[in-house]
């Protein structure tokens, strides 16, 4: 009987031990997830891109880290918004992006597509295209043509297109590409006047990006609709290769780009 009832009692032993490891696991799972949680809903935000609207600055297959706190917070900052049941009223601890900045938004046409862009106009800019040239406020902004960028065309063809280094009057340089020219289908638009608490965006993939040029499709986008700035690369990838396939990574991945700042 003694023994019997030493046997039951290292089963007791082992299974309440057993049973205090899951519960050790769940706990520290939970923890771990309600972190990670809180990181991606009010400080930091993974995007990957999917499209080639902001070459040369971004390539698809890039993955950046989007600062959430950088611009405050809405409707739009928390995970699934296009399901809450309530409206987007303003911002918390809202701060306006500057003219340069990349902003990831919600598309104004759904309030659901994840757009990324480079801001261009504040509220109360005009903005115009002539000829391929930016003009913000009645200016020309400075563009310097520098050596050609290697792209693809509109029939996924190599080719050299121009490439220009762009001034905004804020200071911020950055790159662009002009894949049609200066004959593009938005190089020659209207004035566009920036509403009282919207942003207008555009790609630097001038000829290749659907942004505020195109009222139809996106338009002046809302302060509401801001999720964040783009702040880093974290990790990127060539197009057409698919990142879970590690055993290709020592050729696909593009080491250059891992950890480069975004501006």
């Amino acid at each position: 009987m003694d023994r019997a009832r030493t046997d039951q009692d290292l089963k007791r032993g082992k299974d309440a031990g057993l049973w205090d490891s899951i519960k050790e696991t769940v706990k520290v799972g939970v923890q771990a997830l309600l972190i990670a949680v809180v990181v991606r809903t009010l400080l930091f935000q993974p995007f990957n891109i999917p499209s080639g609207s902001l070459i040369p600055t971004l390539l698809i297959g890039d993955y950046l880290f989007v600062s959430k706190y950088s611009l405050g917070y809405s409707k739009y900052s928390l995970p699934l918004s296009e399901y809450l049941p309530f409206e987007a009223k303003g911002r918390i601890w809202g701060a306006s992006p500057k003219q340069g900045d990349i902003v990831v938004f919600k598309l104004p046409k759904d309030n659901a597509t994840d757009y990324i862009k480079r801001v261009i106009g504040l509220p109360g800019d005009r903005i115009q295209v002539i000829e391929g040239v930016l003009n913000i406020n009645g200016r020309p902004v400075k563009r310097e043509r520098i050596a050609d960028y290697s792209t693809t065309d509109a029939f996924g063809q190599p080719t050299l297109v121009p490439q220009y280094r762009e001034t905004l009057p804020s200071g911020v340089t950055h790159e662009i590409i002009e894949r049609d020219g200066d004959r593009g289908l938005w190089d020659n638009t209207q004035v566009y006047t920036v509403p009282p608490n919207h942003f207008f965006m555009m790609g630097d993939n001038r000829d290749n990006s659907t942004d505020s040029r195109d009222l139809g499709n996106v338009g002046y986008v809302p302060y509401e609709n801001l999720i964040g700035r783009a702040e880093v690369i974290f990790f990127s990838i060539d197009e057409g290769a698919a990142a879970w396939q590690i055993w290709n990574w020592p050729w696909t991945v593009r080491w250059n780009r891992l950890f480069k700042p975004i501006h």
